[in-house]
This record gives C-alpha cells, sequence and structure tokens, in this order.
C-alpha cells in the first residue's frame, strides 16, 4: 500500500522506501490532495517553546504562522487518514482544538473527527535523545506502542565536564555540535519511521487505493 510521506527532508529517512511518496520542501505538501494515507511531519518552530523567537530576541513571530502547514497535514490526515508527527507539548493541538494526550502513554480520543492522540518518546526507536512526541492519527486500527518514558542517555563529555545533575538535565543533543546539530534532533529514526508507516498502513485509504 502506498503512502505520501508529507514535509519531509530532503533524501531524508522517507526517500528511497519502496511504496512511499516523500513530499519534501521543493514539491510543497501544501498541495497534497490524495488519495494516499500519509505520514506528516509539519514544521513545528511556529509551535513550540520558542514559536515567537529565539529567547534572546522573542517577539519575532505570531503563535502558528507556519505558512498553513500544520492545517495542511490535519486535513490531510482527516480525509485521507494516516498520522501526524510533532513534538509533545505542541500548540498546535490547543490551537486546533486537539485534546491532549497523557504523558503515561496510550491513545486516547483527540476530536470528534475520529481522531486519537498520544505521547511517545523516540528514545525507545533509536533517537539519541528522548525526544518526546505527540501523534495524532486516524485510523480504526492503531498499534500498542512503547508508552512511557524511554532511557535516560547522558553524554559522557558532559558528564566529565560538568558533573552528573547538570549533565542530565542538559541532556544528549546540547553536545551535539556543528550545522548538523538541527538536522540530527529533527531527523526521524528509522525504526520510528516504520511504527508510523504501520500506522498510515492499517488500513486501506479511504476511496479504495491502494
Amino acid at each position: 500500500m502506498k503512502v505520501a510521506a508529507l514535509f519531509v527532508e530532503t533524501d531524508g529517512a522517507y526517500f528511497g522506501i519502496p511504496g512511499v511518496d516523500p513530499w519534501d520542501e521543493q514539491r510543497d505538501a501544501r498541495r497534497y490532495s490524495g488519495p494516499y494515507r500519509v505520514v506528516a511531519h509539519p514544521p513545528c518552530q511556529r509551535w513550540g517553546r520558542y514559536w515567537h523567537g529565539a529567547p534572546n530576541n522573542p517577539n519575532q513571530y505570531r503563535l502558528g504562522e507556519d505558512g498553513g502547514c500544520f492545517a495542511t497535514a490535519l486535513t490531510a490526515v482527516r480525509n485521507y487518514g494516516g498520522v501526524i508527527e510533532h513534538p509533545a507539548h505542541s500548540h498546535a493541538w490547543r490551537y486546533f482544538g486537539l485534546d491532549t494526550p497523557p504523558k503515561s502513554g496510550g491513545w486516547v480520543k483527540a476530536d470528534e473527527f475520529g481522531g486519537r492522540t498520544c505521547y511517545v518518546e523516540q528514545g525507545h526507536y533509536g533517537h539519541m535523545s528522548r525526544k518526546a512526541t505527540w501523534l495524532y492519527a486516524v485510523s480504526e486500527q492503531l498499534p500498542e506502542l512503547k508508552w512511557g518514558p524511554s532511557e535516560q542517555r547522558i553524554h559522557p563529555v558532559a558528564l566529565a565536564r560538568y558533573g552528573y545533575e547538570k549533565a542530565r538535565r542538559i541532556g544528549m543533543m546540547a553536545m551535539v555540535g556543528g550545522k548538523d546539530k538541527t538536522r540530527i534532533r529533527n531527523a526521524t529514526p528509522p525504526e520510528f519511521r516504520d511504527v508510523l508507516l504501520q500506522i498510515a498502513r492499517l488500513q486501506p485509504p479511504k476511496g479504495g487505493d491502494s
């Protein structure tokens, strides 16, 4: 069954996968109009903790000004089925009237459109940090995931330099430098990608296309 992967990185985890149609920035996933079920990773910058801008230069942006990306993803999942991935505590949930999931895990009702939502940590699936995540899915069948907190990883350099408490507090990503830091932080581990594709493939797309 073919799946459309929306708002994904060029040549990233969804490229070269049989049965996956990747939509990167150049293709512009806001133009997607079906018919396949989707896995959507809409940009999160305007929905996260610093949606307004960097701490040293706040109030640069308005909440949710993402060019309509999250709205497009939500419409696609509701129309064709599939799943959205976003950082835990994303302001998009409240903005679009979605109920928030419990940190303990498990799928719960999100809205009146048949949507379900859950909290899961990508550290269970190969990410170097815990990477707390919220999912929104429209499907009659949803898998049990690895619920609860993932393993606390501590960078050995941070441990040696700062001691346990600070190393634990700042996390693994704080010690990743260079131009690829954002790409590494945002990357979807292959194991988690496969879980999201599984969710999208659990039932046929509306209209019976395969």
